[in-house]
């Protein structure tokens, strides 16, 4: 996919920013999924929140963001984002946004063909996918969690990079909650089999997502990078790569910490943080 260049590492921001980054695109496109490492953020929200709709300071999520903005060789208001609402709304974007909440896009996935715009997805177990096609100098990102990628997030998303003139896209699976710490009723299991009925995802790839849970015979495990790596599969995305992150729990002493809503609930704690993932074209190829 890259040449032999590493498609994920643990890389370190001169300012300090922890990031799970690579070239997958032959330095034309840039990515970061950026950890909880870093920040100015204290308390529960130590220490790179990046969320807006948390109840951090606003000035300590105003620097973050800067932060990791500038790690990927931007400006702060050449970030695009989105508020997002779980749906399966995708939109083209064509400069950054402003921190106001309130007036941005209901939204959970969007697309450019502007340079050196920074696509920016926020999670905390959910799954942020990073998508590129270098040659056609068009990019997407979507917060892909479980009902969002059940009811359309990731096949919305790629029909916008399509419509820009995307061809071969290459999909990035960020940092996410794995099937181990991912429990669920059987009701959502439903819920999700029933909203495949009409999709090309095989049904049994979709029930192959699930594990009963070998604690408790009537819970499930689920595998969210399974089921939209399905959903790529099915879309005909053929360069997928997974970064292999897990957000409850890290994959040892080398990986980053994040955030994890989960977590956080399962601790008892008031809120969580939010991790950021950004993707941007670059001013020149190469």
């Amino acid at each position: 996919m890259s040449g032999g260049r590493p498609i994920f590492e643990r890389r370190q921001a001169d300012n300090g920013a922890v990031f799970v980054g690579g070239d997958a695109f032959a330095g034309r496109i840039r990515y970061g999924f950026f950890s909880a490492e870093g920040g100015v953020s204290h308390g529960i929200y130590d220490s790179l929140n990046c969320g807006f709709g948390s109840d951090d300071k606003p000035e300590c999520v105003t620097r973050n963001r800067e932060v990791c903005a500038a790690a990927m060789g931007l400006a702060t208001d050449r970030l695009a984002a989105v508020f997002q609402t779980h749906s399966a709304d995708a939109v083209t974007v064509t400069a950054g946004t402003s921190a106001n909440r309130e007036t941005m896009n209901r939204a959970d996935g969007m697309a450019t063909t502007v340079p050196e715009l920074g696509l920016a997805i926020l999670t905390a177990d959910c799954l942020p996918l990073l998508l590129g096609d270098a040659d056609a100098g068009v990019i997407g990102a979507c917060h892909a969690g479980w009902r969002g990628a059940a009811t359309g997030i990731i096949q919305a998303t790629l029909t916008e990079m399509l419509a820009a003139g995307a061809q071969q896209i290459t999909a990035l699976i960020g940092p996410t909650i794995r099937q181990a710490s991912y429990q669920v009723g059987s009701e959502m299991r439903a819920e999700i089999m029933e909203s495949q009925q009409d999709s090309r995802v095989r049904a049994d790839n979709i029930a192959g997502c699930f594990m009963v849970d070998p604690e408790r015979d009537d819970r499930y495990l689920f595998d969210l990078p399974g089921f939209v790596r399905a959903q790529l599969d099915a879309a005909g995305v053929a360069q997928i790569a997974d970064c292999g992150e897990d957000t409850y729990s890290p994959n040892g002493t080398e990986s980053p910490r994040f955030f994890s809503h989960r977590r956080a609930t399962h601790e008892a704690a008031p809120d969580s943080g939010r991790q950021i993932s950004i993707i941007s074209l670059a001013a020149t190829p190469g």
